[in-house]
C-alpha cells in the first residue's frame, strides 16, 4: 500500500471566521481530529500538501500518518468537504485509530476482465457499474486500498450482489447483517440495446392486438 503522511498544524482559532481567514490569507485547510478517546482537536493543512493527496484513490482507504505539533498519529480519512464550483479543499475530518479496534471505511471497487466478460463479448450486451465502492468493517491492519470484483463469467441478465463479492480474510460488509434488501447489486450485465427494443415492440403489438380483439366481440354482441 502507498504510505501517506501529512503535516499539520495545531489550531486555537475556532469558528467560521477564523477558518475562512485560513483559506484566504495563508492558503491552509481546516482540520479536525478526534477518536481513539482523546479529544478533538482542530488542525491545519496546506491546502497543496491535501490537494496532492487526495489525487491518489488510495489516500480515502489509507492509514494516514498525520504529524501535529512534534506528535504522530495514525488516523483515516472520514470526511472531505470541496467547494461545489471551484477546485479548493473546504474541510477534512480524521478519526485516530488503534491498531487493535475495528474501523468502518468505504473501500473502491476495481472491476477486472470488463473485456472479457462473457455477455459483453458472446452477447452485444453491456455492463452496468451500480456501486464504485462499498463500506467495509476490519482491523486497520486488514485494510485495503481497493476490493476487486471479477465480472469476467458474467452473462446477459447476470449481476453479482455484495454478497457476492470475495473478501479477503478479516473483511466484513456489516450493511449485509441488516437483511436481503440490504444486498444490493453491485455490477450487472444488461441485454443489447436493440434486443431491449424488439422485445419492448413485440409486447406492445401484442397489447394492441389484444386490444382490437376485445372491440370485435363488443360489436358482435350488438347483434
Amino acid at each position: 500500500m502507498a504510505d501517506f503522511e501529512l503535516n499539520a498544524e495545531l489550531r486555537e482559532d475556532k469558528g467560521k471566521g477564523a477558518s475562512r481567514r485560513l483559506r484566504r490569507e495563508a492558503d491552509m485547510v481546516p482540520a479536525i481530529i478526534y477518536g481513539a478517546g482523546k479529544d478533538p482537536q482542530p488542525l491545519s493543512i496546506a491546502h497543496k500538501d491535501l490537494h496532492k493527496a487526495v489525487e491518489n484513490e488510495a489516500f480515502f482507504s489509507h492509514i494516514l500518518t498525520i504529524n501535529t505539533g512534534g506528535q504522530t498519529e495514525q488516523a483515516i480519512l472520514k470526511d472531505l468537504q470541496r467547494h461545489p464550483a471551484k477546485d479548493r479543499i473546504l474541510h477534512a475530518d480524521f478519526l485516530r485509530v488503534r491498531m487493535d479496534v475495528e474501523i468502518t471505511v468505504e473501500i473502491p471497487l476495481h472491476f477486472v476482465n470488463e473485456d472479457k466478460c462473457v455477455g459483453v463479448r458472446q452477447g452485444g450486451g453491456s455492463v452496468s457499474h451500480n456501486m464504485t465502492s462499498v463500506e467495509v468493517t476490519c482491523l486497520p491492519g486488514n485494510l485495503p486500498e481497493y476490493i476487486e470484483v471479477d465480472i469476467q463469467d458474467l452473462d446477459i441478465g447476470d449481476s453479482i450482489h455484495m454478497s457476492g463479492i470475495k473478501l479477503a480474510e478479516g473483511l466484513v460488509i456489516p450493511s449485509l447483517a441488516l437483511g436481503a434488501d440490504h444486498d444490493h447489486v453491485v455490477v450487472a450485465c444488461n441485454a443489447p440495446k436493440r434486443a431491449e427494443e424488439s422485445v419492448e415492440a413485440a409486447e406492445s403489438d401484442a397489447g394492441e392486438a389484444s386490444t382490437d380483439d376485445s372491440g370485435d366481440g363488443e360489436g358482435s354482441g350488438d347483434d
